[in-house]
């Protein structure tokens, strides 16, 4: 479900005025708005400071899995405001079970094995603290692999082993191993270690204002932290390492600590993009 929302009145670069507010997205939970306002007018999310538009006027906001059903968006400079109550509808979520998994990948005891994931858990909390000063979402994303199959779908609760787990944060594209993953938007780099215990090969894009992407189980990550990419470009190959009982790459996306249904943001682009 696609929806816009007009105004009038963007502000130009050359003087001041008061900003306007033009959205774009799929309002619904687990989604996102594209936004145009004044350029590096402030911007708040449900009361909270969410940085500021680009330099163009570009801005991105994600509606967690479980966003209530309003979302007030708010962009001011010091010439006045903007504001919109974003009404986001509920989705349904499926049930999916995950049995055959490494047991140590779902309920780990050994010592040694806990302190390197709580060490694995800092160096990824670095790469989700990323905020490129940049838009490159504004053009929409293209799918990372072609030729798939979704095995999971993004907002799932999991059941692994038969022990019920926090829900699924991606989407899952069942692929061939050796499959190649491309950027689906420009970004930078902030993340990229060929051998996570839980997510393999994982690579994180931050495609701007705190938009992470993140591609998990790859049998070969062929990019490095602080590289651009551009749309397209390819960053590793599809595999099974980590916890995966099959070839396929988990697909992920999170705007500051809220997890988004990436596959959401194909072929949508941001209000006054040709």
């Amino acid at each position: 479900m696609l929806v816009g929302l007009g105004a009038a009145g963007l502000a130009a670069p050359a003087f001041a005025a008061a900003p306007g507010l033009d959205l774009h997205g799929r309002y619904q939970q687990g989604g996102f708005a594209f936004g145009r306002t004044a350029p590096r007018a402030r911007l708040t999310v449900d009361g909270e400071d969410a940085g500021l538009a680009s330099a163009a006027g570009y801005f991105v906001v994600g509606f967690h899995r479980d966003s209530p059903p309003t979302c007030q968006i708010t962009v001011a400079n010091d010439e006045g405001s903007a504001s919109h109550a974003v009404t986001v509808v509920p989705t349904e979520y499926d049930i999916q079970r995950v049995d055959g998994l490494p047991q140590n990948t779902v309920t780990p005891t050994e010592p040694a094995l806990l302190q390197r994931i709580a060490a694995e858990v800092v160096r990824k909390n670095v790469g989700f603290a990323s905020h490129a000063d940049s838009d490159d979402f504004k053009s929409g994303f293209v799918m990372p692999v072609s030729a798939v199959r979704v095995s999971g779908r993004f907002g799932g609760q999991r059941i692994l082993n038969g022990v019920p787990a926090t829900p699924h944060f991606g989407t899952d594209l069942a692929c061939p191993t050796g499959t190649q993953i491309v950027a689906p938007a420009a970004g930078l780099v902030c993340f990229a270690e060929p051998d996570m215990h839980y997510e393999g090969g994982l690579t994180m894009i931050d495609h701007g204002q705190g938009l992470i992407s993140l591609y998990l189980h790859q049998s070969r990550v062929d990019v490095a932290a602080g590289q651009r990419v551009a749309q397209g470009q390819p960053i590793g190959l599809v595999g099974m390492k980590g916890r995966a009982t099959g070839p396929h790459l988990c697909w992920r996306l999170r705007w500051r600590g809220r997890q988004l249904d990436a596959s959401y943001l194909v072929g949508v682009r941001a209000p006054g993009v040709a």
